[in-house]
């Protein structure tokens, strides 16, 4: 990571991950074996490895081929550096430009001083630094903030890739809302308010998935659960006082739900709950396959470059 001729060596780790979601795979009805997939082109014929390249389509099967040596030559030199250009405010961020968060920590045992002297000028001056970062090949931009003893960077996306709200809002109705309305309306938020609290929020899907497949490996069954029906809305004002009524009676006097159990590990033995558990903890080295990328930049007390 680099800010002008401030540099330290940096690793970046993904800061969410699906892993422990429930998932399948695509298997014979007949003969219960997975499913594989073969490369084919158009004749139906299996290509091999070799003979595959990338190609770009310009019309019905006509196709730009780009080799892998012209894809090399374009490659981007900062492959391994976070260059950071500018300081914005956060606010000043679109959230139509987040993508997904990364973890950044001082790589090794040197660089800690430059690392802190970044992470603290930002969080002192309360603001996002701007960088540009190179993933797969591709430039990326990416937004630093401070997290706790570390810095969180989220990728952002590019202008051309945010779609203009206009091609979708246009044909919206101009309604006038009433004082009264409005007045019932946040009441109702009134009572829903609530602190932020991500661990009370439940996968109820993942939920049931977890239920179908643990009573299938006991051959029962789970009946078809019935789908609520929408009502249509005759009197807005009458539902939204309604609304109100049921909010009051259902907040009252209720306790907050505790953190459901993690769905996977429900279907792990304990010895790989424990393994779970102990990657949740993220030890001081990472798994080589957990370690993203290691980006570093020149050493300059020693003369050379600290690669990982």
């Amino acid at each position: 990571m680099r800010l002008s001729l401030v540099t330290c060596p940096v690793a970046l780790y993904p800061a969410t991950s699906d892993s422990e979601k429930i998932s399948f795979n695509q298997i014979n009805r007949k003969t219960g074996h997975r499913i594989k997939y073969a490369k084919v082109d158009a004749t139906g014929e299996e290509v091999s490895n070799e003979d595959i390249m990338k190609g770009y389509k310009v019309d019905t099967d006509t196709y730009i081929e780009v080799s892998k040596d012209e894809l090399e030559n374009i490659a981007l030199e900062s492959t391994r550096t976070i260059d950071i250009d500018e300081f914005v405010p956060k606010s000043d961020i679109d959230p139509r430009y987040l993508i997904r968060p990364y973890y950044l920590v001082p790589d090794g045992k040197v660089g800690h001083d430059a690392f802190a002297v970044i992470r603290e000028t930002i969080r002192n001056m309360d603001m996002v630094a701007i960088g540009r970062v190179v993933l797969t090949s591709r430039e990326h931009i990416i937004a630093l903030e401070p997290l706790d003893k570390g810095l969180m960077g989220t990728l952002l996306r590019y202008p051309y890739e945010v779609r203009d709200e206009k091609e979708y809002f246009d044909e919206i109705q101009d309604v006038k809302v009433t004082k009264d309305m409005l007045d019932l309306a946040k009441h109702i938020v009134t009572e829903k308010t609530a602190e932020f609290e991500p661990e009370k929020f439940e996968d109820h899907y993942e939920e049931a998935l977890v239920e179908l497949i643990n009573a299938k490996r006991q051959g029962k069954t789970i009946g078809t659960k019935p789908r609520p029906k929408g009502e249509n809305v005759v009197d807005l004002m009458d539902a939204l006082k309604k609304s109100l009524a049921s909010e009051a009676v259902t907040t009252k006097g209720k306790k907050p739900r505790k953190a459901s159990a993690g769905q996977k590990e429900m279907l792990l033995p304990i010895e790989r709950k424990s393994l779970l558990r102990k990657r949740r903890r993220r030890p001081k080295g990472l798994p080589d396959e957990e370690k993203l990328d290691n980006l570093a930049v020149p050493n300059r007390c020693h003369g050379e470059n600290r690669l990982s």
